[in-house]
């Protein structure tokens, strides 16, 4: 084994993982289910059948990642945030072969206890709010909170919130890499 997986861990066969990745206490990796390497799955953690999870992505305590999911390279995954994968869910009602596709695009991070509706794809470098709904697409670089969850600006791939100038220009005081707003969408100008 390349990676790491706590004694209370339970790992289907037919699983994927990648070297380095660390899966903690009480988590359960289910059949068909792909990780990448690097990836961190903290405890009571629940990776449903066929989940996709790219490199180096965080998965905090107590997430559930249904089938349908897809998380690229560097996603973040707060504490006890939820995804769904049925629209209209009913207990007396099978509904399996219905799960909704939901992509959370390279490097983006979803908040503790936020809510993520199936179908509804996260863009790149994206930024979730603690305890937000999302309902609808979100942008690349977005900056979501509430319920139901609104933009209320743009943030780097490093985690800072962009202010833009007159010309639609903006740079990270972190990372130093420039940034374009035009026609309401937001481009990376170090790529």
């Amino acid at each position: 084994m390349d990676f790491f997986a706590h004694e209370t861990a339970v790992i289907d066969d037919g699983c994927t993982i990648g070297a380095g990745t660390k899966i903690w206490h009480f988590s359960h990796v289910m059949t068909k289910s792909v990780m990448g390497q690097n990836c961190n799955v903290g405890q009571n953690v629940v990776i449903s059948p066929e989940v996709v999870l790219g490199n180096n992505v965080k998965v905090q305590n107590n997430v559930s990642i249904y089938s349908g999911v897809t998380c690229e390279d560097d996603v973040f995954l707060g504490p006890s945030m939820v995804f769904t994968n049925i629209i209209n869910p009913r207990s007396a009602i099978i509904r399996r072969g219905e799960y909704a596709k939901t992509t959370v695009k390279k490097g983006a991070s979803i908040g503790a206890n936020a809510t993520i509706v199936c179908g509804n794809d996260l863009g790149e470098y994206c930024f979730i709010g603690a305890g937000t709904v999302i309902t609808k697409e979100v942008p690349p670089f977005a900056l979501m909170v509430g319920n139901p969850g609104k933009q209320i600006g743009w943030m780097s791939k490093f985690g800072h919130r962009l202010s833009f100038d007159n010309a639609g220009l903006a740079t990270c005081p972190e990372g130093g890499e420039s940034y374009k707003l035009k026609s309401n969408k937001v481009t990376c100008l170090d790529e």
